[in-house]
């Protein structure tokens, strides 16, 4: 668990998603795909069509999925992923969202340092992330986390107009 840094409000928690939290988990992830529908490969009508297994197995597998609390409510989600094709040595930075009353309040911060710290514990050295380009918080909040553009770009698969940058945070040794 981790606890917010200097001007985030003292309730603030972040914890892994558990058997016991996974139900919350989904509704963030609704919320966000309402709120941000442009920030995340995929699209509402699929998440909300997912079982309840389904919702389990995703929010509790992989190297991590967290959920950020403000005492007993959720306000915010990030996860790590890694593609089958991926070098072991790297994690995609993923899922990150914050409630709208809880942004520029740290709560993203501590959702990220929070999944930077389990790529480390993991042994990752790098992780990077894609950023709808239209979204500039976002990309400058990447940036001032010590991200960098790697100059590459894609398109959301379900929007060819949403183009990603992609970033990349170096953990290697001294980083």
């Amino acid at each position: 668990m981790a606890e917010g840094g200097p001007g985030v409000h003292p309730g603030l928690r972040v914890e892994r998603v558990t058997e016991a939290t996974w139900r919350a988990y989904r509704d963030v992830r609704l919320a966000a795909l309402i709120d941000s529908p442009r920030a995340f490969w995929t699209r509402y009508a699929e998440a909300a069509a997912r079982t309840d297994d389904d919702w389990r197995t995703h929010a509790t597998s992989g190297p991590g999925t967290w959920l950020a609390w403000d005492g007993d409510r959720p306000v915010g989600t990030v996860a790590l992923w890694h593609a089958d094709h991926q070098p072991a040595h790297e994690a995609y930075l993923v899922g990150m969202w914050v409630t709208a009353a809880a942004r520029g309040s740290g709560v993203a911060a501590t959702l990220v340092e929070t999944a930077v710290a389990q790529a480390r514990a993991d042994g990752r050295t790098r992780v990077l992330l894609e950023v709808a380009r239209e979204n500039t918080r976002a990309c400058r909040f990447y940036l001032s986390r010590g991200f960098v553009l790697t100059g590459t770009s894609g398109t959301m698969p379900w929007d060819p107009t949403c183009v990603e940058d992609g970033m990349v945070l170096d953990l290697g040794a001294g980083a």
